[in-house]
């Protein structure tokens, strides 16, 4: 005769597919709607862009929503369940009660952004998980300060869970527990986009970092300008010493100070390879005193989509388990294991 194992894997499964909402459709919210396909624990029930919103408490079908953005140019075309609105966030927040928990694949553009579609959801009464991929030391900065406010409005937000910051964030945060101190965190990122304007919010942000630009003069941008800019540079973004969340999140960690943490990488606008390995070294002193350097490394052939989407649906999983402890406020990716959507 054999007990159950509480910590069997069946026992840390949801009962039912937890219900996502994704708020954002270019190129980041498309990818989300097709990294959750085939999973099991998640479904995707609701999704926004600027001009509408489409809910459907049994699941949306990812084809027709991708079409009818491209073809359309909303959401809110999509049959059935779509709806044109110019407030399209806050409609969808009323009309779709049953998400459990939305993926902020929205562009902090301006840098104001994202704090204030969380305010919205602060002043809503809505209650649940929100999780974002936030790239900016400021931006985050902003979100940090809502802390209490998401608290008492019983929500659970788990900031700065895509790639980097995010995963490799993580990954020092873990790598880091060799140590006596740690030395410097490096991060270097590639990331290869065969068609940049399905990415267009993003390579904006991403040009926001170079010098000569900043996030008001890269949102300003025509699609003409941006491409103007990547010929003269061949399709290539090589991106240094960049304003990176990375930082706050492993200093209010504890591992290190913010100025021991620096980022980096190349974006090939032209080409779907990947220019580099992305990876994150972790260099600092051993309990024997000597010096040593950790390297993580993501494999070249994952995209860009799913190392920042499956580990934002892993941290939205992680905070549902919180959430359903009844434990509200900010959380960062350097805090939180994320857990495995199955």
């Amino acid at each position: 005769m054999s007990m159950d194992n509480p910590m069997d894997s069946q026992h840390l499964r949801p009962a039912s597919p937890i219900a996502v909402g994704v708020l954002g459709f270019g190129g980041l919210g498309q990818a989300a709607t097709r990294v959750l396909a085939p999973k099991a624990e998640m479904v995707v029930v609701a999704a926004a862009d600027k001009q509408g919103y489409v809910y459907s408490p049994t699941g949306l079908e990812p084809q027709a929503c991708i079409a009818a953005y491209r073809d359309r140019g909303s959401i809110g075309y999509v049959e059935p369940g779509g709806v044109l609105s110019q407030h399209s966030i806050a409609d969808l927040v009323t009309s779709a009660p049953a998400v459990q928990g939305y993926f902020l694949a929205l562009p902090n553009l301006p840098n104001t952004f994202m704090a204030s579609v969380v305010q919205q959801f602060i002043a809503s009464g809505w209650q649940g998980v929100l999780v974002d991929a936030l790239k900016r030391t400021s931006a985050m900065e902003q979100i940090w300060a809502l802390r209490a406010d998401l608290q008492a409005a019983g929500i659970t937000y788990m900031t700065g869970c895509g790639a980097t910051p995010g995963l490799l964030t993580a990954a020092a945060a873990i790598a880091a527990q060799s140590y006596t101190e740690v030395h410097s965190v490096k991060i270097t990122f590639g990331v290869g986009i065969a068609n940049w304007e399905a990415y267009r919010a993003t390579i904006r942000e991403d040009i926001a970092h170079m010098p000569d630009y900043d996030v008001d003069s890269a949102r300003a941008m025509t699609d003409a300008e941006v491409a103007t800019l990547l010929d003269r540079t061949n399709g290539i973004l090589a991106l240094e010493n960049m304003e990176h969340a990375d930082d706050l999140m492993l200093e209010l960690a504890g591992i290190c100070d913010r100025d021991q943490v620096t980022v980096g990488g190349i974006v090939d606008t032209r080409n779907a390879k990947k220019p580099l390995s992305t990876n994150v070294q972790v260099t600092g002193r051993t309990f024997e005193g000597k010096l040593s350097t950790h390297t993580f490394t993501l494999g070249d052939e994952t995209s860009m989509a799913a190392n920042v989407c499956g580990p934002a649906f892993g941290y939205l999983k992680a905070g549902v388990a919180l959430h359903q402890r009844g434990q509200h406020g900010l959380y960062t990716a350097a805090e939180i294991m994320p857990q495995f959507v199955r």
